[in-house]
């Protein structure tokens, strides 16, 4: 099937949550080393976990029955300077850090990592210009900046870092369509705005962007097949469902988006036999599509999925339990 074709009724696919929740509980068995996001790649092993999981407990499926061996896994990954890595023994990287976080706060274990140093860590990747660097080899983009600040915001230790410089940065990444790029002078682009606006949210800052400006440019995501794209004449993909949709969210533009159609987008690229979501229908379906398919169905409340807070990317309701002070 061609990522345009809208034949069939998509209001006719039906929603299966347990074919999901059987892929989902499958892929650590899996044999297909080639999987985007595969649980257990070397390299994606905890970003792999957090889709995994995170899809889980959207679908309300999440038990403890391995909670005690991913939490020993993800304890393993922490090194001595508090940062984590993608797996253990592997680098620590502040993306990766803000997954174990989200991981084990979902698994209510927040308490088994040593948050102080996890702080720490992340306070010390930021530069002198604001921006934040990944890791020890200095590269730097509006990615790190979000899950440096979206880490510090639930530790509650945004103190720790020059606020008023990662805000500046941030803004030196806004261009004259009203969208973000990865740095400034970077061609704009959904997944970038997606971490600028999360960033500045997080700041207290969202207000200092056109948000009109910023609203057309996004709605323009919208394609005529239902689902959004990351970037003008470009093909659409799942994964930007959530990117675009939870930026919209973010600056109340969320009226600006056709619901109807991109949940019809969403379901004619989920497998209703199988389970799973891929990024455009008939494509092969993967754990990282799936978990941001299904974001963007729980922020359009469908299905009775679990509702995802819009900038930290987990249930409203773990952030309740763990880090009330977000919403204070």
């Amino acid at each position: 099937m061609e990522a345009s074709d809208k034949s069939g009724d998509s209001q006719d696919i039906p929603f299966t949550p347990e074919k999901h929740t059987s892929y989902l509980l499958a892929l650590d068995k899996s044999l297909d080393s080639d999987a985007i996001g595969h649980y257990t790649n070397e390299h994606l092993k905890l970003p792999g976990a957090y889709w995994c999981i995170g899809s889980l407990k959207l679908l309300n499926a999440l038990t403890e029955e391995r909670k005690k061996e991913i939490t020993l896994f993800i304890k393993g990954c922490q090194q001595e300077c508090g940062g984590f890595g993608g797996n253990v023994k592997h680098d620590p990287h502040v993306v990766t850090t803000l997954y174990a976080l989200l991981i084990l706060s979902m698994f209510d274990e927040v308490d088994a990592i040593d948050k102080d140093r996890m702080a720490t860590f992340i306070a010390s990747h930021q530069k002198e210009d604001g921006s934040f660097k990944g890791d020890y080899a200095g590269e730097v983009d509006t990615r790190f900046s979000y899950s440096a600040l979206s880490c510090l915001k639930l530790l509650n230790r945004l103190d720790l870092i020059n606020q008023e410089k990662a805000r500046d940065f941030i803004l030196s990444c806004l261009n004259i369509d009203g969208a973000f790029g990865g740095v400034p002078g970077a061609e704009s682009h959904a997944a970038y705005t997606f971490c600028s606006i999360g960033a500045l949210k997080i700041l207290g800052d969202e207000d200092l962007i056109d948000r009109d400006k910023l609203g057309s440019w996004l709605a323009k995501r919208q394609t005529i097949q239902g689902g959004f794209n990351g970037r003008p004449e470009k093909l659409p993909d799942v994964c930007y469902s959530w990117w675009i949709l939870s930026t919209c969210f973010m600056i109340d533009r969320q009226d600006w988006i056709d619901f109807k159609a991109l949940k019809e987008y969403v379901m004619r690229c989920s497998d209703v036999e199988s389970g799973g979501i891929s990024d455009r229908p008939g494509n092969e379906v993967d754990v990282f599509h799936t978990f941001f398919g299904l974001t963007a169905l729980s922020m359009m409340d469908q299905y009775g999925l679990e509702k995802i807070d819009h900038v930290y990317a987990i249930p409203v309701s773990t952030i309740k339990r763990h880090f009330p002070h977000v919403y204070q």
